[in-house]
């Protein structure tokens, strides 16, 4: 299993604040959100001085790159539990 996160920030600030979030994983940059659109998570405005950003949303997707679980919001403090993260998981199993 791989776990990635995808943020429409440059590759510097995503550098910076997984340095400084201690993240063991990548956090890859999708600066023309063309990633975020396919997913259709994009939250168009709600980002510093009107920019787009993402929505908060955890994806599982499988090794055929089938999304077999989605958890998505509105609020960017509300994130799904990780055992939630791991029963979608475990259920492909």
């Amino acid at each position: 299993m791989k776990i990635a996160a995808l943020s429409v920030d440059s590759e510097e600030i995503n550098r910076a604040h997984a340095r400084e979030m201690g993240f063991t994983f990548p956090l890859l940059s999708d600066t023309d959100a063309a990633v975020i659109r396919l997913y259709d998570v994009l939250h168009r405005g709600a980002g510093p001085k009107g920019t787009d950003i993402a929505r908060p949303a955890e994806f599982y997707v499988n090794r055929d790159g089938v999304v077999r679980w989605v958890n998505l919001t509105e609020n960017i403090a509300v994130r799904a539990r990780p055992e939630q993260a791991l029963a979608a998981i475990d259920a492909e199993k």
